[in-house]
């Protein structure tokens, strides 16, 4: 099963870069999108609900033309949330989980903390609804697998420039450690795990200074999925040739079908 996962930075603006014909030559069994910028209504037929695939969008309540996230599914989930069920970070549209029999998949665009301390503060608050609420499914017996946009970078090989980006959110101290506490958790970086000593591995690039051309970049877009899972990676990849928007793609396969979770691992 392979599942694919972009910030797309608007996805009708991705529609006029290419974004459709990536798709078809793509067809992943999932696509994960992220910052999609729109309503549901705004989208043309052919990228709202394609062709092969269920789809689903959680626009952003609070401000029209922000956030967003959706998810393109060959496999019809059990059901579908839109959110944590806590309004505070439900209502910015930045959560889209569907449920299968044995895991849930996540489509997530996690908050920046480029605004000042507040917004920092909720994006470390979010991030530990997110990991609460990852906690919860696994102690119901199901996987957990989490792509989209972190808008954190781990470790210093995962940004072009560490010591310039120290105290800038995206690279903060706290924001890093909360990733260390999300790992001692039971979770596992499918990219790292699999390329552990990979350098100049971006996801993100600036849209200044011809940043993506240098390859002066981040790696803030991650597909983590729980510890039981991490002998079902077959692949990571990113895809930094794709343009259409200032992240480019991600992908991991897993191999089929997934192993029971142990208690002990809950």
């Amino acid at each position: 099963m392979n599942i694919y996962s972009w910030n797309v930075n608007g996805i009708r603006a991705a529609t006029k870069k290419g974004f459709q014909d990536w798709f078809q030559k793509t067809m992943p069994d999932l696509l994960c999108l992220q910052e999609t910028r729109v309503e549901e209504d705004q989208i043309p037929e052919a990228i709202r609900a394609p062709e092969g695939y269920f789809s689903y969008w959680n626009a952003c309540r609070k401000k029209k033309g922000y956030s967003g996230v959706a998810i393109f599914s060959q496999i019809e989930p059990d059901d579908v949330h839109y959110g944590f069920d806590i309004e505070e970070f439900d209502e910015e549209g930045r959560v889209l989980q569907l449920v299968f029999p044995d895991w849930v998949v996540n489509s997530i665009y996690f908050p920046n903390g480029g605004q000042g301390e507040d917004r920092v503060d909720y994006k470390l608050r979010f991030y530990d609804a997110f990991l609460e609420n990852s906690i919860a499914w696994m102690r119901r017996g199901k996987h957990v697998i989490t792509l989209g946009d972190y808008n954190t970078c781990h470790r210093e090989i995962d940004i072009a420039r560490p010591k310039e980006n120290e105290k800038i959110s995206g690279f903060l101290p706290v924001e890093r450690a909360w990733i260390d506490k999300y790992i001692a958790a039971g979770f596992v970086d499918s990219f790292r795990y699999l390329h552990p000593t990979q350098a100049d591995a971006y996801t993100w690039w600036s849209n200044r200074m011809g940043a993506r051309s240098k390859n002066v970049g981040w790696r803030i877009d991650y597909a983590f999925v729980d510890k039981d899972l991490k002998n079902n990676i077959v692949s990571a990849n990113i895809f930094p040739e794709v343009q259409g928007s200032d992240h480019c793609p991600i992908s991991i396969e897993l191999e089929l079908p997934f192993p029971p979770i142990p208690i002990k691992s809950v």
